[in-house]
Parts: structure tokens; sequence; C-alpha cells
């Protein structure tokens, strides 16, 4: 499933792309043929992000809110075009204009909903990390009342918007924290540098659309950022995240697996013993 950071991209280019513009909204599929006839013609104001959930203001009160789940795509072309450009596969929506085409397929929710429906949905969210002003303290008020385990917690999106298995997995192991551990055992320092990790760690997906977290490839994409280039050629790598039964990049221990909170959590069971 897609994490935080490529739908707080995908609402980036889809501003580049249409924002103050009336695109066209067909279902070429069909199955979002209601919505696209609401949709179509009325003003692109802005496209935001909370977590897993996709925000799209159009004129007159209407959103388009969108979540990809395990299997959905967003494709939104990054250059103008000339001409139609024909449909491929099965499209629930086609964002059209006479510079930039988006498609839309296999996602787990589409709707058109009111301002008064976005605000119920991220209310039951928690903080995001990406969002300007988000309140970490929120977040841990859960965590510390919670029996769960910190690995259930993250992958929570009422405690935390938008992380999913790959940056709790890499977070926990940068931290050293036991993923194991019930929320309430977990300190608050503990919690406050799991947050400043992520949003050091969350930006940089954005900037690079990749997961980057083993510390040599953070360094190496900040300094090619800063150096103005936002796609560095790395190859994706991780500390544990699927590499069960490889030595640990620290220790040499064996990573472990197991399914917590429907997803196969990796750690290091000699790394990770921090409260």
């Amino acid at each position: 499933m897609p994490e935080g950071h490529t739908i707080h991209a995908l609402a980036r280019d889809l501003d580049r792309a249409f924002a103050g513009t009336r695109p066209e909204a067909t279902s070429p599929q069909g199955r979002f043929a209601a919505g696209a006839e609401l949709l179509s013609g009325r003003e692109l104001v802005h496209a935001t992000s909370w977590g897993k959930h996709l925000f799209v203001e159009f004129e007159g009160d209407a959103w388009l809110h969108v979540h990809l789940g395990l299997i959905g795509k967003f494709s939104v072309d990054g250059h103008e075009y000339a001409g139609a450009t024909p449909v491929a596969g099965q499209v629930r929506l086609r964002l059209q204009t006479d510079q930039h085409v988006a498609d839309l397929r296999g996602p787990n929710l589409c709707a058109v909903i009111t301002p008064e429906q976005v605000e119920a949905v991220t209310s039951r969210l928690g903080p995001d990390p990406l969002r300007p002003e988000p309140d970490p303290d929120l977040a841990w008020r859960r965590i510390s009342r919670s029996g769960k385990t910190i690995a259930e917690l993250l992958m929570d999106q009422a405690v935390l918007a938008g992380v999913g298995n790959v940056y709790r997995c890499e977070v926990l192991f940068r931290q050293r924290v036991d993923p194991f551990r019930p929320g309430r055992e977990i300190r608050r320092s503990t919690w406050d540098a799991i947050w400043r990790d992520l949003v050091d760690l969350l930006p940089l997906g954005v900037a690079t659309g990749r997961i980057v977290t083993v510390e040599e490839q953070v360094e190496q994409v900040r300094a090619q950022l800063a150096g103005g280039s936002a796609t560095p050629l790395l190859e994706r790598t991780s500390y544990v995240y699927r590499r069960q039964g490889e030595p640990c990049r620290v220790c040499g221990s064996r990573v472990r697996t197991q399914v917590v909170a429907g997803r196969n959590l990796f750690w290091c069971g000699r790394c990770q013993r921090r409260r």
C-alpha cells in the first residue's frame, strides 16, 4: 500500500498539472460516471493529502476523496502533451486538459464528498508528519495510554497518519525500539525520537519517490537534493524490511519476521531493545 509520502507527492503533482484549470472528468471504466459528471468542468482549486487519503478541492464545495488501497494507482503525466491520449486498462477516473492527463486505476475508495465529510474523515486521523504544524502530542497521548504494541500503534492511522509497514520497520530499527513493547511502556523521549525521524525521512521520500532509511543513503540524498537533484541514482535498500534471515547490518544477528497488524514486521532482536 502506498505510504504517506507517495500520496503527498501525488497531491503536489495534481496541483502542478491542474490547479486553476477546469479539467474534463470522465470515467472510461464507467464505475465513477456520476461522480465524474459532477466534477467535470469545475475549477480544480487545490489538492492535498492527510496520511494515505487524497483530497482534491473543486469549486462549489465539491471534493474528490481517493484512497488507493493496496493496488490503486493515480498517474499524472509530468509534461505537456499534444493530442488525444488513449485509455489503457481499467481507468476509474480521468482528469484531462489540453496540457495534462491523470488516470486513476483500482482505488479502494473514490467519491465526491462535501467539506463536512472531509472534516469527518480527517478528524479520525492521527497527525501526519508531512502536514503543516502537525501535533505529535495527539499521537503520544494515544500511544502512552495503549496496551497495544508500538508496532501495532504505528500502523494505526488514527494514531499516526501516513506511516505504513516500511517506515514502521525501518524507523523502529533506526531508533532501536523493541517493536513488541506496549505503547504505555514507551518513554516520551523514545516517541520524540521516532517522530523526529519520521519528520526527517518522509520529505526525502516525497522528493525522490523512494523510501530512503539507511543512513549512508539518507546523507547521499540530502547532499544531492542540496545540489538541486530531486531524483538521486541509488538502489533502494533497507536495514530490516524484507531482509528476514539475512544478517543485521549493525550486529550480524539474523533479521526476524512476524505478522503484526496484518503486515510482516521485520526486526533485529539484538539491536532493538529500547523502551
